[in-house]
């Protein structure tokens, strides 16, 4: 059956993207696409770092990037510093960019440690553009450097997720997107097939479709409560099952930095996602070794400033649907899974099913073959950003609380013990598929907490090593100018995409 009306349950950061993005389906096509949210009914409205991807999502809808960061006070992102989490006083920074880049078809990381070994005390990150942009709390876009001698500056964004919300939402009802108030009282399956047919609202008001998109959040409200679709839980590798979110003014009137900060605490780790004119702040933890009251008190004294608002408590189980595709629906957001936000994924996982959904969907029907795939990709995704997440929690000598004896000496899933045992032996990071993260993120986050390489790649050591010395020196050295030569963030803000008072 064709699909002349999509109809997406639930509004939020996820519904208004995959209505922004759907709505170019409909450019010389009779469709309709309508979507269903209620007022009453909040959203978790606190994922407000994203990654480098997310740029390319802005550019896919042609949305012009100053006006939105102007719109949602936003602010840039070059990496995420992670404080305490090998050991307390422990500090790194996870950039976008590469570390230098690939010299005869070795991976950069692999000729720094040669070096290493050979007396060279430059620590890795001096060859990273991104972070030490971050570090002195500059930046600056690749083609504000009129210079094809300088490395590119991968970035991503910090966004207000409510207000991004809302812009998005203007853009696709310009587009044709139809809002429909109301909440979902009854949801009518076909006696044949099985397929969702029709939501009632509150109302009475029937709205049916071909084809649904569940962004309802946790709840899952098609994908779970009407399909049964079931859920795999990964509690036993992230045992955080908590958070607490609370916004903050910058009490000292400092510019944003260029960069999300978490901070590793007693029993989990603390979010702060610097805005134009406030942070966004939170404390994910697991409740089976602190309680509420003692997360929200850490949360408060380690802020910038004082509370704007009233502290929002969030519980949620980490994991994934059994099916991201079941019959006629796409589970997308939260309604699809859950991992906390540590690496800035949620927006992204968003994104990509998006992508996914759109490279897939036939608006002649609906067919088994196409929710496989998106199935396997997808669970694919989860899975490989399930493993990064799991090591920074593994990957650490911190033994003083009962969270990190226990995160220290967990059992993980093979295919993580296979990547730390590999860059243990030489160094060696494989990337699989189109998995997310980058040998550069795999090994920032191994090397910042503490897993050293043991041995080194046999290619180092056949290069030309007076001639690939010099060649470190270069990309420093140019690394060193481009830094000194940006703006400062704040500077770059106020003549690029000022927010308003």
């Amino acid at each position: 059956m064709a699909i002349e009306h999509i109809v997406i349950v639930g509004g939020g950061t996820a519904g208004w993207m995959a209505a922004a993005a759907l709505s170019r389906l409909r450019k010389g096509r009779e469709l309709a696409i309508t979507l269903v949210e209620s007022e009453a009914i909040g959203t978790v409205g606190v994922g407000e770092a994203t990654i480098p991807p997310f740029v390319d999502f802005q550019r896919l809808l042609e949305i012009d990037e100053a006006e939105m960061l102007a719109s949602v006070q936003g602010s840039f992102k070059l990496g995420i510093q992670f404080v305490n989490w090998g050991n307390v006083g422990d500090s790194y920074i996870h950039p976008f960019g590469n570390y230098g880049y690939e010299i005869d078809g070795l991976s950069f990381h692999h000729i720094w440690h040669h070096f290493k070994q050979q007396g060279d005390n430059r620590p890795i990150q001096v060859f990273n553009a991104e972070t030490m942009a971050a570090y002195f709390g500059k930046f600056a876009k690749t083609e504000d450097v009129k210079r094809d001698d300088l490395p590119p500056i991968n970035y991503a964004y910090h966004i207000n997720a409510t207000a991004y919300a809302g812009f998005l939402r203007k853009y696709a009802e310009k587009r044709g997107v139809v809002r429909q108030e109301g909440k979902i009282e009854d949801v009518k399956l076909d006696g044949e097939t099985g397929f969702v047919s029709s939501v009632t609202l509150e109302s009475g008001q029937k709205i049916a479709a071909d084809f649904f998109v569940d962004c309802s959040g946790f709840r899952g409200l098609l994908i779970e409560q009407a399909l049964e679709t079931g859920y795999e839980e990964w509690t036993h590798w992230l045992p955080c099952n908590r958070a607490v979110a609370l916004p903050c003014n910058r009490d000292d009137g400092s510019p944003p930095p260029p960069f999300t900060r978490a901070t590793a605490h007693s029993a989990g780790w603390q979010w702060q996602v610097p805005l134009q004119q406030r942070n966004g702040n939170g404390h994910v933890y697991c409740d089976a070794f602190m309680e509420a009251d003692v997360a929200t008190d850490i949360l408060i004294k380690n802020m910038a400033g004082k509370p704007t608002a009233e502290p929002n408590h969030l519980r949620f189980v980490t994991g994934r649907r059994k099916k991201f595709w079941n019959k006629n629906v796409v589970a997308l957001g939260l309604a699809g899974g859950f991992m906390e936000p540590l690496e800035s994924t949620s927006i992204h996982l968003i994104n990509t099913g998006i992508n996914k959904l759109i490279a897939l969907l036939s608006l002649d029907g609906v067919n088994e073959m196409q929710a496989q795939s998106f199935n396997r990709l997808s669970a694919k995704e989860y899975e490989r950003i399930r493993d990064f997440l799991i090591l920074h929690y593994n990957a650490t000598q911190r033994s003083d609380s009962e969270f990190w004896n226990y995160c220290r000496t967990m059992s993980v899933p093979d295919s993580l013990t296979e990547k730390i045992e590999l860059f243990k032996m030489n160094g060696q990071i494989f990337r699989e598929d189109d998995e997310l993260f980058t040998e550069t993120s795999w090994a920032a986050v191994m090397m910042g907490q503490g897993i050293s390489m043991t041995g080194q790649n046999a290619m180092a050591a056949t290069l030309d090593q007076a001639k690939t010395r010099a060649e470190l020196d270069e990309i420093e050295k140019s690394i060193r100018f481009l830094v000194q030569h940006m703006p400062g963030h704040g500077d770059y803000l106020q003549r690029y995409c000022p927010a308003p008072a």
